[in-house]
Formats: structure tokens, C-alpha cells, sequence
């Protein structure tokens, strides 16, 4: 079978783990990097390094235009959006402190947590509706003297559930509290201002909705995230302040030691401006024509079983099933085999949502749709499906 997208036999599904295609800008930026200016930025003083440091701090804007960040030069690059969770995580919870967060998270967030959790933070992991749901009033209830933070998935990678960002904001402004997003789902398919929506810390990659190259993410601070409280994961060379020992105190510097992803920078710069050109309503808008006919028609399938919410603003592009009395491994191996159908099966890398939904320890089958898909796909995966639960 042929692996190109115009193959009108393949219908890629798998978005939520890593958009595809990408806009043809994102290819011609890392080229042109590559072929025009290549040199390290912030290292240099001449032209190409100049340039290179021009092109980083282009994508930094790109990304604060975004997410309505307050400073370009509080958005500091990183390898993905679990490399930023980890710095937002570790750089702030200390032990003898409180975090609380849901029963959605995925190990990106879980998996520090634990570590902080053994180390002496205490945690309170929240239960959520069968639907994935968060109730914001189940938050407030939690906090304690010694909380310290609130972090949440904005929109689950397994059902698409999106999370009330400034209800908790709002909580947390209240109680002295910072709100840690993971955007990872939901930048660039979801319209999100950080100003508006009270998030004190947003973690984001660059390889799913923001249809960048992998390898690219990044933090973004609030104003009333205190940088002087901030321990880097990293320490090292800058181009910054080089005549000393000790690490730059400043941002974005204090959180971006050594050689950046230059060329992935210089992708994810083109990405976010075509995400912005286009406009983030309108692809989810777009998103949302394909996700309600797929729902509606997966729902009215014998056999099939659908978590997550219903379609509307409570979720993504992302939707999770079963297929009665079929393993999700055989599923997929059938869709992708027989149908030229791609999509992720298994726990997906969330073990604590597959336990808020039920479908631990055996996971779903999860189709991610994104702006390249089309009806014609939509019309495609139902008939495989209706195959796959009628013919057994």
C-alpha cells in the first residue's frame, strides 16, 4: 500500500499523536533555514547568526500573538509539551506542597507527578464524570493551606473532553494559586487566551495542532508566575552573560540552555502563522463538520461504543470506541490492513482517563481527525466500522 496522502486509498486518523500533513509552509521555512541561514542563534554576531536569532524570536511572537501571552520573551522553546510539563512541575512544586489535578491526565503529567509525590509533594488526583468532565466545584473543595498549584489537560488525548480553563483560573486566583494548562490537544484546535482564561502556566507542542515539526513545545508564563522561584530542568551556555558561572536568571534564557531545535523553531514559526492566517474558530469549526457526523454515525452503530462527550463545544476532533467483543489491537490492525485506515489503539499513553472511562486495562481504538481530513474519510471509516462490528 502506498504511504502517500493523495493515496485516495489512506485516511489518516492518527492526529492526536502527531498532525499529518503538515502545511506545506512548515517544510519551505526549515528548508530555508537550512539553505540560506543554518548558523546558531544568540552565539554570534554575524549576519546568519543574527538572522537565526531573528527567525527564533519570529516564532516566539507567532506564539504569544497565539495564546494572548503578556511578553514574547516569556514564552521560553522546549523539546515537546511533556518536557515543558516536567519544567513547570519540578521548577515549582517543592515538598511540604499540594498540587491538585483530575482523573484525565495523561502520563506527561501523571508520571512527575509521581516522582514529586515520592519525593514529598502531596497530590490529590480529582475523579471526573463518566464523560471525562472536571467539575470546577470539585477542585475548590480540594485546595488545602499547603496547595500550591492546579494542573489540568485543557482537552483529552483519548475522548476529546475539553476542560474549563477560566472557572479555574478564577479558583485559582482566589486561592493564591497558579493554573497549569497542557495545551498539548488543544492549541491551535481551540481557541485559547491566556489572559482571559487566567492561565498562569500553558505547556504546548508544536507537532500536533499547531501541525509543526516534532521536536518543538514550549512554556509559556504568565505575569504572576514569579521567574526567580523557577528551577531550570538545565543549566548551561546561553550566549548570555557569558563572563559568569552562574545560569542567567532572566527569561526566556533561564529555561533555554544550549543549541535550540533552530530549523524545528524555524517550522513552527511558519505553522503557528498559517494556524493564525487561518484562524483557530475556523479550524475548529471545520474540525467540528467532520467530528458530528462521525460521532452520530459511530453512536448509531450496533456494537460499537463511544466515550467521551457529545459533540459540540465540549470536545475535540479526538474520539474513542469499542468494538463489542473485538480486541482494539485486531481493530486497528483491520482498519489499517483492510481499510487503509490509520489510527492509535491501546491506553494511549493515559491510563488514568482509560480508568475514568472504563476502559482499563484493555484501552479503545482512537481516531484523531484534523484540518486535512474530509467528509469523504468520515464516510469511509463509518463503513469500515459497521463492517468490522457487523462481521463477526
Amino acid at each position: 500500500m502506498s504511504t502517500e496522502r493523495n493515496d485516495p486509498e489512506l485516511v489518516y486518523l492518527d492526529n492526536a499523536a502527531t498532525s499529518w500533513p503538515k502545511p506545506p509552509c512548515v517544510a519551505e521555512a526549515m528548508r530555508r533555514f537550512l539553505d540560506k541561514t543554518g548558523a546558531n542563534p544568540g552565539r554570534s554576531g554575524h549576519r546568519l547568526s543574527i538572522a537565526a536569532s531573528r527567525m527564533v524570536y519570529s516564532a516566539r511572537e507567532a506564539i504569544a500573538e497565539l495564546f494572548n501571552a503578556p511578553d514574547p520573551l516569556r514564552v521560553a522553546f522546549g523539546l515537546n509539551v511533556t518536557d515543558s510539563l516536567n519544567q513547570a512541575l519540578h521548577g515549582l512544586l517543592h515538598p511540604g506542597q499540594h498540587v491538585i489535578t483530575s482523573g484525565m491526565e495523561h502520563n506527561s503529567v501523571m508520571r512527575p507527578l509521581r516522582v514529586l509525590e515520592a519525593r514529598g509533594v502531596a497530590m490529590t488526583v480529582l475523579p471526573c464524570a463518566a464523560d471525562g468532565s472536571l467539575d470546577p466545584a470539585d477542585v475548590e473543595a480540594a485546595i488545602r493551606p499547603e496547595t500550591r498549584m492546579i494542573v489540568v489537560n485543557h482537552a483529552s488525548n483519548v475522548c476529546g473532553t475539553i476542560q474549563p480553563l477560566k472557572p479555574l483560573g478564577e479558583i485559582a486566583r482566589r486561592h493564591n494559586l497558579l493554573l497549569l494548562a497542557d495545551t498539548a490537544q488543544s492549541a491551535g484546535a481551540v481557541p485559547i487566551d491566556m489572559q482571559a482564561d487566567l492561565i498562569d502556566l500553558l505547556a504546548f507542542t508544536g507537532h500536533k495542532s499547531l501541525y509543526g515539526p516534532t521536536g518543538t513545545g514550549g512554556l509559556v508564563l504568565g505575569e504572576r508566575v514569579d521567574e526567580a522561584e523557577l528551577i531550570p530542568l538545565r543549566q548551561g551556555g546561553t550566549g548570555s552573560h557569558s563572563e559568569h558561572d552562574e545560569h542567567p536568571p532572566f527569561l526566556p534564557d533561564l529555561l533555554e540552555s544550549g543549541t535550540p531545535n533552530t530549523v524545528g523553531l524555524a517550522g513552527l514559526g511558519a505553522s503557528v502563522r498559517w494556524v493564525l492566517q487561518k484562524g483557530v474558530a475556523a479550524i475548529r469549526d471545520e474540525e467540528q463538520a467532520l467530528v458530528s457526523p462521525l460521532l452520530a454515525g459511530l453512536q448509531e452503530t450496533p456494537g460499537v461504543k463511544v466515550y467521551g462527550p457529545g459533540a459540540g463545544k465540549g470536545r475535540t476532533a479526538t474520539i474513542s470506541l469499542n468494538i463489542e467483543d473485538m480486541a482494539t489491537s485486531e481493530a486497528g490492525l483491520r482498519l489499517d490492513e483492510e481499510f487503509g485506515i490509520l489510527c492509535r489503539v491501546g491506553l494511549h499513553c493515559a491510563p488514568a482517563a482509560h480508568r475514568t472511562l472504563g476502559t482499563f486495562p484493555a484501552g479503545a481504538l482512537r481516531f484523531g481527525l484534523g484540518i486535512f481530513n474530509t467528509p469523504q474519510d468520515v464516510t469511509r471509516v463509518l463503513a469500515a466500522v459497521r463492517i468490522l462490528a457487523g462481521g463477526r
